[in-house]
């Protein structure tokens, strides 16, 4: 079969998605529309599950092309909270993909998740390497990741009870100002409050080792140093 084949199912397994009243396809209704028989389906994707996994890697390739193409500013916490900002904005335009994207039926993590996530980790090691975060940037990925998805899927889902999108905001500060240390003055460095200057200090010299190579530790050393390190910044 042709890639022409291929690009064709995918196609119309998007739009069937997106006209969904519920986001659910059979793959009868796909293999129709696209005039094709259910081997070729089959032979290119697998099974219904992959099918669904290459729509929402489709569907979500363009957001991703924007996080990618956006470039870094050197305001990493900056970049934190536009990342949030763009994540809710493509969920509700994409309210079926969003919602199949994240449903429990999708056993393997589509690979457009996987590196939305790998782009969050990186801000946030970014922000841990200039002191601005109170937990291992890993730590701090896994919680922002599921307070977005939360929020994005509750003003999907149920807009008739989430029907503000301030919503969106005031839990994104909110988590911001647990996993975030305080914004210091223009003329200042960077700096944390005092019960928080420990873990923000072995967040950040985490993030730098990570970002140095070790630094001359070994492979074992490295990450024995950052077991450590994590360790407490997570405390």
């Amino acid at each position: 079969m042709s890639t022409s084949t291929r690009t064709r199912i995918l196609e119309v397994a998007a739009a069937l998605v997106r006209e969904s009243p519920d986001g659910d396809i059979s793959t009868r209704a796909v293999c129709e529309a696209a005039k094709v028989g259910a081997p070729a389906l089959y032979r290119h994707f697998g099974d219904k599950e992959g099918l669904l996994s290459a729509v929402v890697d489709h569907g979500f390739e363009k957001y991703l092309a924007t996080k990618r193409e956006r470039g870094e500013t050197t305001d990493a916490v900056e970049d934190l909270r536009r990342g949030w900002d763009s994540h809710v904005a493509f969920a509700l335009d994409n309210r079926n993909l969003y919602r199949l994207m994240n449903s429990p039926a999708m056993r393997t993590p589509p690979a457009a998740a996987l590196e939305s996530h790998r782009i969050l980790t990186g801000d946030l090691e970014r922000a841990a390497a200039q002191g601005r975060i109170r937990v291992a940037p890993e730590l701090a990925a896994q919680m922002i990741m599921s307070a977005n998805v939360g929020v994005a899927l509750m003003l999907v889902s149920r807009p008739a009870t989430f029907d503000d999108i301030e919503v969106s905001r005031r839990v994104r500060d909110a988590l911001y100002a647990t996993v975030l240390t305080p914004e210091p003055p223009r003329d200042q460095s960077p700096s944390a409050p005092a019960d928080a200057e420990v873990p923000t200090a072995a967040a950040r010299l985490s993030a730098l080792l990570r970002k140095e190579h070790g630094a001359g530790l070994s492979t074992a050393e490295a990450a024995l140093m950052k077991e450590w390190l994590d360790r407490v910044a997570n405390a």
